[in-house]
């Protein structure tokens, strides 16, 4: 007959509410962190391109929900990670705004809030939103880099500057360059490279690596959509 005891870890574990299980909001910061990467790209982007203005102020509401929700124990975490958010919402305010057809400059401009998550992560403050904004900038330098490697870059400004009911052609000849050898040879590369990184982050039990893994990892699911876009374009 055998007997079974409980840790001390196992009785913290099972007199906690399930949603306050550190394994259980690790798996949320990460859920969270990943629709957070696509809301720039499929909520912002379309908006900015008719007012730009709207979406820039926008980020103060960002940041007073933010700082709201952060006074509050039990809405701390999810403030700290719309802390994050906001920088990448401004920035892509700014670029998809202005600047959407001179590819050179985006990541710099994606870039904006660097000196502020540098800053607090150096004060120990908001690590959960500066780690997934890092990590979001993260992903988004590999998938720049992939345009650059591939001769994407034309085709990026020729999609900025025509009507979208006219992007059909040039869709058409970006993925016949993406389906090249050489194309599909850095796709894999970097998306081996993106799930390696989310991956090792995973393994890690702080909620900002979490945070910084969903951001990652997101990046991959939101490039393959715009795949799949092109492909039955």
């Amino acid at each position: 007959m055998t007997t079974h005891s409980l840790t001390s870890s196992d009785h913290a574990s099972a007199g906690e509410p399930f949603f306050s299980r550190p394994i259980v909001k690790n798996w949320l910061t990460f859920l969270a962190a990943g629709f957070l990467v696509s809301v720039p790209v499929f909520i912002e982007a379309p908006l900015v391109r008719f007012c730009p203005e709207i979406s820039v102020i926008m980020t103060g509401g960002w940041l007073w929900l933010a700082f709201y929700l952060m006074k509050r124990p039990k809405t701390h975490l999810w403030g700290d990670l719309l802390f994050g958010f906001s920088w990448s919402w401004l920035a892509g305010a700014i670029y998809w705004g202005w600047f959407r057809w001179e590819p050179f400059i985006h990541l710099p401009i994606e870039s904006i809030g660097i000196p502020i998550a540098v800053w607090c992560l150096w004060r120990g403050w908001g690590q959960v939103g500066n780690f997934f904004y890092v990590g979001s900038l993260l992903g988004t330098a590999i998938t720049d880099a992939y345009f650059y490697v591939t001769g994407l870059i034309p085709h990026w400004r020729q999609l900025m500057q025509v009507d979208p009911s006219l992007a059909t052609p040039i869709f058409q000849s970006a993925l016949e360059q993406v389906q090249t050898p050489w194309g599909t040879s850095w796709a894999v590369v970097l998306a081996n490279g993106l799930l390696g990184m989310g991956l090792w982050a995973m393994q890690k039990s702080d909620h900002h690596w979490w945070a910084l893994a969903g951001a990652v990892l997101s990046t991959i699911l939101v490039d393959s959509l715009f795949w799949f876009a092109a492909s039955f374009a």
